[in-house]
């Protein structure tokens, strides 16, 4: 495959290339999926330094495992989400006793400082109400409403049936709204 295809590759076939030696259809499938697992790393973890850790150990794994990737039985992102998640699930067990204090602030790349005070409330705000729900809601939630996923993919990482998922992420969203109900005006958000 031509190094300047690797764009229009998929990521079994990225994999595949990798294990067979090819050094840069594994840059270009780094490339790809990093943003992918140190956002959903941070979003569970709420922790930039801890995420980034999450998500090397992640990719090592993944090129670890491409050898013996028997394409078509699961999609690369699908393993690598439940790998992420059960790293973090892994990482937040062992240190639950971590006080909220402890806990570094996210840092905002906006641009005025308006805007960056309002953004950083928001997803503290989020982040907060997320560490309440149960791990599993917690879990469905950032799979569906922040990564993105599909209820099928998101089951699949999970290990539990789609109707389960569409429960969890339901009772989720629910939990989550009432925890944010009292702060719209402080978040800025308002119903008109």
């Amino acid at each position: 495959m031509p190094r300047d295809s690797f764009e229009d590759a998929s990521d079994d076939a990225l994999l595949v290339l990798y294990a067979n030696g090819d050094v840069a259809a594994a840059r270009s499938l780094t490339a790809r999926l990093t943003p992918k697992v140190f956002g959903h790393a941070f979003r569970m973890l709420g922790d930039r330094a801890e995420a980034e850790d999450i998500a090397q150990e992640a990719l090592i794994r993944l090129w670890k495992q491409a050898p013996n990737w028997r394409q078509g039985e699961a999609k690369v992102t699908t393993w690598l989400y439940r790998v992420v998640a059960n790293l973090c699930t892994d990482r937040l067990r062992r240190t639950r006793g971590v006080a909220l204090d402890a806990v570094p602030e996210p840092e905002d790349d906006a641009v005025s400082a308006a805007e960056a005070m309002q953004n950083q409330a928001r997803t503290d705000a989020l982040q907060l109400a997320l560490n309440q729900l149960p791990e599993r809601q917690k879990q469905a939630v950032i799979l569906r409403h922040i990564e993105g996923l599909a209820n099928p993919e998101i089951a699949e990482i999970m290990d539990v049936g789609v109707e389960a998922v569409e429960s969890l992420t339901a009772r989720g969203k629910r939990a989550l709204a009432k925890l944010l109900a009292g702060r719209k005006d402080e978040l800025g958000y308002s119903d008109g």
